[in-house]
């Protein structure tokens, strides 16, 4: 098998920005968000154990969950520490008042340097996998994105994704349907995995609007250290 995977832990974990209401973090590839079927330990309960420890909190922590990220996919995680703040967050989320901007690693660069790409998403639970379509097909929902090359690597090219819609494996199906997989991206077509299951999409930047003190937030995360990663 690959190189063992190095998942968050309480010791670990890279905090990008704390105060009174939100916690944001560097997510590692193979971390889970929330908890699910495999049983696995979630970031979220890693993080109330870091916030337990640090704070000498007697019982238990709040921390409310304001959005995912796909397993193997690493950066910014936003959580809440406080019950007032979450629903704000969860409302700037809907809204689409909070801006995310994406790293990808793939294979074969788009025929246009940047552009806009429009899709309809649908989703097949059984498979966990999205099929992005030209044309609205029954059930799909409209998926959005822009895209920027920024840089060509020796065998990749380094694409800034500006997500407006946020459906399931997005940028992943969207990026595979115009023949531009992410690297290590088995389930959408790259044609072999990383070693260590992660997948070349990051979670770059988050910019937002405090949801209690109104200021500007804009946090920027380094990507996993790996030799394509470090190239960049």
């Amino acid at each position: 098998m690959g190189s063992e995977k190095i998942l968050s832990n309480r010791d670990n974990l890279q905090v990008l920005h704390e105060d009174n209401h939100i916690i944001i973090v560097n997510k590692r590839p193979g971390d889970i968000v929330q908890g699910d079927k495999t049983g696995d330990k979630p970031l979220s309960e890693v993080v109330k154990s870091y916030l337990k420890e640090k704070y000498k909190k007697p019982g238990n922590v709040y921390l409310g969950v304001v959005h995912r990220l796909d397993r193997p996919t690493s950066g910014i995680v936003l959580f809440s520490k406080t019950s007032k703040a979450l629903p704000r967050l969860n409302k700037l989320f809907q809204d689409k008042k909070a801006k995310k901007t994406y790293w990808a690693i793939v294979k074969n660069a788009p025929q246009e340097k940047s552009g806009e790409l429009v899709h309809f998403m649908k989703r097949n639970s059984k498979q966990n996998k999205s099929y992005a379509h030209k044309n609205e097909v029954p059930d799909s929902k409209k998926a959005m994105l822009d895209y920027r090359l920024l840089k060509k690597l020796d065998n990749y090219y380094l694409l800034e994704i500006d997500l407006h819609t946020g459906r399931h494996h997005q940028i992943r199906s969207q990026l595979s349907a115009i023949g531009s997989p992410i690297k290590g991206d088995l389930k959408y077509g790259f044609n072999r995995s990383n070693k260590d299951a992660s997948i070349h999409l990051h979670s770059r930047e988050l910019k937002f609007t405090h949801p209690v003190k109104k200021e500007f937030i804009h946090i920027i995360a380094p990507p996993p250290s790996d030799p394509i990663w470090d190239a960049v």
